[in-house]
């Protein structure tokens, strides 16, 4: 048995059903020989694009394994892992490396040297013995503790290397659930019941522990309303009534009231991390913060107080606990009627005074109008929805009201154009009867088009909509002289041909009439299992929910 087929072995009985990848490795034959299929994309950043929109999404306990050349695949394959890092992706990075006695020599790169900073495990194999057990603490730390890139570097001569190594069959790595010390759960019960506006913030740490029916259950049996992170953007229905929206650069209205006047904030299973795409906590708030991973405790905000654990047993703790306090239960539950009365007037004016937007009928076509038509035609129950960086994820989140757990994936602390693509193929082999659409500008759809065969050859039909017109919308503002001068802003090109040529479904939609069906025609052909591409021509749109008119600022990461 070659370390090629060790590591396949291993990898099967954990739980892989894919190896994602390009352009080459020796894993990709000896998983195929045991019957696991390659998913090969165009470039090395959007196979790990693909991994964690996998990652993300999957329900079962499904391994999500990429694996790229050393060299120039690894070197191209940072961006990826960079933004699996900042989104929290539990992906198993597995590059090759150069062979043994040459990693070190300049100018070769060295896989386990330079993505320390963004994993939270980087080991290299240097002999085929310790193969089994480095593979599998690898796999345990994926499945353990604060979710993040695990890697692993494989030089490709120990992957090539026969070894007659008998390897104990281990067990599978299963997800430990640390709780919360019983005198830290009656601090956070007593600080809610007691609070007079308290709000509860979930983060990703709530998706990530499955923990949406007991979020759902302690909101509503202590009547707290509940906002989420971008990223943790589907932990709860948001056509709950206790449902705030979501937090993000742009966010619906009930955010703001509801987080300006809140006495205790509860953050649960979020990292408070201070963002430009995410809308802060006030100062002066009494913040409670609950993660799995210690370093995110008063990492960006003063907390009150900060707790260790999973998300799904810290609020099954925090129900038993409730359950035990009859008064005080009853004194919360006496507000249900009111706040969900408040909740259902703060959203409706919201979006009485969008609708104009929403059903505006002019050429170019309004991109708020896309999104209405978006949430009319889709079957959210069964959809998945994601964004690109941008006016598509400003315009998009406040509105799209996501009702299943991992129905829409958020991301936004770094904002790498054309990630979207990447994320909702991943989508679609976690969940293949699910439709999955991404919507993107036509900048991200550059960063990344070309892999749009990847959807086409690999069977993974998505849905993309590109929102065309011609300009790097908002980045004006950032440099007004160029702008002027030589039109610094201005991209140019038409897409739908491009959507075509690659194998798939694409058309052009310019009249807003003429776009609620070629959105079903779309939608029918992904479910006919085509990638489908819709190219829709609007106007540049700087007016966002949460902030009026566009900022002078743009995009740190947005490139």
């Amino acid at each position: 048995m070659t370390g090629a087929k060790i590591v396949a072995t291993i990898l099967k009985q954990q739980g892989m059903k894919h190896i994602i990848g390009f352009p080459s490795s020796g894993l990709f034959d000896a998983a195929a020989e045991l019957d696991i299929p390659p998913v090969i994309a165009r470039t090395p950043r959007v196979a790990v694009n693909i991994a964690e929109g996998h990652a993300r999404t999957t329900l079962s306990d499904d391994l999500s394994v990429v694996t790229v050349q050393y060299g120039p695949g690894a070197e191209s394959a940072f961006a990826g892992v960079a933004q699996a890092w900042n989104d929290r992706a539990p992906v198993l990075f597995l590059p090759t490396g150069y062979p043994r006695g040459s990693e070190a020599v300049a100018p070769n790169f060295e896989a386990c040297r330079n993505f320390r900073h963004i994993t939270k495990w980087c080991e290299s194999v240097s002999r085929i013995e310790d193969l089994p057990q480095l593979l599998y603490s690898a796999i345990s730390r994926v499945r353990n503790g604060p979710p993040a890139p695990v890697l692993l570097e494989l030089p490709v001569d120990l992957l090539e290397q026969p070894c007659d190594l008998e390897f104990p069959s281990f067990h599978q790595a299963r997800r430990a659930r640390p709780q919360a010390d019983a005198a830290e759960i009656d601090e956070i019960v007593e600080a809610l019941l007691g609070a007079r506006n308290p709000v509860i913030l979930a983060g990703q740490g709530v998706l990530s522990a499955r923990a949406t029916k007991e979020l759902v259950e302690f909101a509503e049996l202590v009547n707290v309303p509940v906002m989420t992170t971008p990223n943790a953007k589907s932990a709860m229905s948001e056509r709950h009534p206790l449902a705030l929206g979501t937090a993000g650069r742009a966010r619906p209205a009930t955010v703001d009231r509801f987080i300006e006047r809140a006495d205790v904030i509860l953050a649960l299973g979020s990292s408070l991390t201070r963002s430009y795409y995410i809308r802060p906590v006030p100062v002066g708030k009494r913040v409670l913060q609950v993660s799995i991973d210690p370093n995110d405790l008063g990492k960006d905000y003063p907390v009150a107080l900060g707790v260790v654990g999973d998300c799904r047993s810290v609020l099954r703790q925090m129900l038993a606990r409730v359950r035990d306090d009859a008064t005080a239960m009853a004194r919360r539950a006496g507000r249900a009627v009111e706040l969900a009365q408040e909740i259902a007037d703060c959203r409706r004016v919201f979006m009485d005074r969008w609708m104009p937007f929403m059903k505006a009928d002019g050429s170019p076509i309004s991109p708020y109008r896309v999104v209405r038509e978006i949430m009319e035609v889709l079957d959210r129950e069964k959809a998945i929805v994601t964004h690109d960086a941008g006016n598509p994820r400003d315009q998009f989140i406040p509105f799209y009201d996501v009702t299943e757990p991992h129905g829409y994936l958020g991301w936004g602390k770094t904002t790498q154009l054309g990630s979207s693509l990447g994320f909702a193929m991943g989508a679609k082999l976690a969940r293949p009867d699910a439709v999955v659409a991404t919507v993107m500008g036509e900048s991200a759809f550059g960063m990344v088009g070309i892999d749009f065969e990847t959807a086409v050859r690999c069977q993974l039909p998505v849905l993309v909509i590109v929102l065309r017109n011609h300009v790097l919308g908002g980045y004006a503002a950032s440099m007004p002289i160029a702008t002027r001068k030589y039109q610094a802003n201005r991209v140019s090109g038409e897409y739908a041909p491009i959507a075509k040529a690659l194998g798939g479904h694409g058309e052009c939609v310019i009249d807003p009439e003429h776009l609620r069906e070629a959105l079903q025609r779309c939608v029918a052909t992904v479910r006919d299992g085509r990638a489908a591409l819709l190219e829709v021509v609007t106007h540049e749109e700087g007016r966002l929910p949460g902030l009026g008119v566009m900022s002078h600022l743009t995009e740190a990461h947005g490139v």
